[in-house]
């Protein structure tokens, strides 16, 4: 029997998301407890690979396991899990349903800090430079007409195609200062988000203009984008499936 669960981390002590023979992930610590309250191995698939220092509001995950599990599983995992990883929600789900294949569309921002911020350590970055905000945003319009994003992509990368359809892509400006980079897809490509803000800073700095941001696109080459923002500033936010994938949640 198939199940999803819902979870969300500060991806500040990990590798990512998925496992790494250089370092402890998100997926290793969850699997080595889900296998003790299960008490038998357990392989769980992720709906994206965040990278190191990445962290999620919400994340779908979804393994195997051959009887009913009811609301247990949820408290005895959550305490076993560490504090900056927690488990919301395990329910069935039908068996060709995908964590990662069945998802139609990721949502991420990216927060940045205009000041030193000691509580939000880890989760934002700060950087304090002038920004020309409605120059970023006019760039950023700019992916929603384009499909391939070579470009943003780190090289070594195992994809058959570049492609995404990228469904919104803005920045918003906080009453502080701070900005939120909002960006939603069908998919993305390893490191493209955070490739992509760095160039949009590139250009709120004047470095780039907009026009000069869409050359970037449609060069198709990595080495012409700005340098890829800092993890931790980045949460994937939200996970989309089709309506069918939750019936038996509802029905339960």
């Amino acid at each position: 029997m198939r199940y999803f669960l819902q979870l969300a981390y500060r991806g500040t002590k990990y590798h990512g998301w998925q496992r790494q023979p250089n370092g402890i992930s998100v997926q290793e610590v969850l699997e080595s407890a889900l296998a003790t309250v299960l008490r038998q191995p357990i392989s769980i698939v992720g709906s994206g690979r965040t990278d190191a220092g990445v962290h999620a509001g919400q994340q779908f995950a979804h393994f195997e396991f051959d009887a009913p599990l009811t609301g247990y599983l949820i408290r005895s995992l959550n305490s076993l899990l560490p504090p900056d990883i927690a488990v919301y929600e395990c329910f069935p789900v039908r068996a060709d349903d995908h964590a990662r294949f069945t998802a139609t569309s990721r949502y991420y921002q990216y927060q940045i800090s205009r000041r030193k911020d000691p509580f939000r350590d880890g989760l934002v970055y700060v950087f304090t430079l002038p920004l020309d905000v409605k120059a970023m945003n006019e760039a950023a319009a700019t992916l929603l007409n384009h499909a391939d994003f070579e470009s943003f992509s780190k090289v070594k990368t195992d994809v058959k195609t570049f492609n995404c359809q990228i469904e919104l892509a803005y920045w918003e400006e906080k009453p502080t200062g701070d900005l939120v980079f909002h960006i939603k897809a069908n998919r993305f490509l390893h490191g493209m988000v955070r490739a992509i803000v760095g160039t949009l800073l590139a250009v709120g700095q004047g470095r780039i203009s907009s026009s000069e941001f869409e050359q970037i696109i449609l060069a198709r080459d990595r080495r012409r984008a700005g340098r890829a923002a800092p993890a931790e500033g980045l949460s994937l936010m939200e996970v989309g499936y089709p309506e069918e994938v939750f019936k038996k949640r509802k029905n339960e």
